[in-house]
């Protein structure tokens, strides 16, 4: 049997209910799997992946929906098949499908990731790759959209109590988001984690 040519998987991910939108477009592995996917996502978007995801697809069949990714109720009747159990090319066929994945379930942002096309590599570059997108990511934990609106409504009025407030706040987070520039991203600076050390990180005996 001849070897297949070594392929990529392009999406665009879309923030949910937020406007201006917030996106991205990425290239990764055609053999990844959907915890891969996850990670590459956050990486891309901006999140520092401390909470749950998930992905919701439908079925090869019907309008069933399949769930993918780690489910934070075990008592759940619809349990998610684990992301790294599940390789993105067997569920994903055809170009066009969409499927949503939610980061925090507390927070919950959703985003609509269209799987937009299959390629060949470039063996010039090196996979994941960010090919562009808009806007900065929301900072983690900021309270969702109502939170992340009034971050925005804030920074509008410097010189406010609530202004310095939010100032500390986003300069004292773990990720140090100030200057906190909502309209500002640049592909050229993603930079792209291993997702099997992301995943031992998340798997280890100590955050168990």
């Amino acid at each position: 049997m001849a070897k297949l040519p070594p392929l990529v998987y392009q999406f665009r991910v879309s923030l949910l209910e937020i406007q201006p939108e917030i996106w991205r477009r990425i290239q990764v592995p055609s053999n990844y799997n959907f915890w891969d996917l996850h990670v590459a996502i956050q990486d891309a978007m901006g999140w520092l992946d401390y909470h749950l995801h998930s992905f919701t697809l439908k079925k090869f069949h019907g309008n069933k929906m399949l769930e993918i990714g780690i489910h934070g109720d075990e008592f759940e009747e619809i349990k998610a098949i684990p992301s790294w159990k599940a390789d993105i090319d067997f569920f994903l066929i055809n170009p066009g499908q969409k499927m949503t994945y939610l980061y925090d379930f507390g927070d919950h942002w959703n985003h609509e990731v269209l799987f937009e096309g299959i390629l060949m590599k470039d063996p010039a570059l090196k996979y994941p790759i960010c090919l562009g997108g808009e806007r900065s990511c929301p900072p983690e934990d900021c309270g969702s959209i109502d939170g992340y609106y009034e971050i925005l409504e804030t920074l509008k009025k410097p010189g406010t109590q609530k202004y310095k407030e939010i100032a500390s706040w986003l300069e004292g987070h773990a990720k140090n988001y100030w200057p906190y520039e909502p309209e500002t991203f640049h592909p050229e600076n993603v930079k792209f984690d291993n997702p099997k050390k992301r995943f031992k990180i998340a798997f280890s005996k100590e955050n168990c």
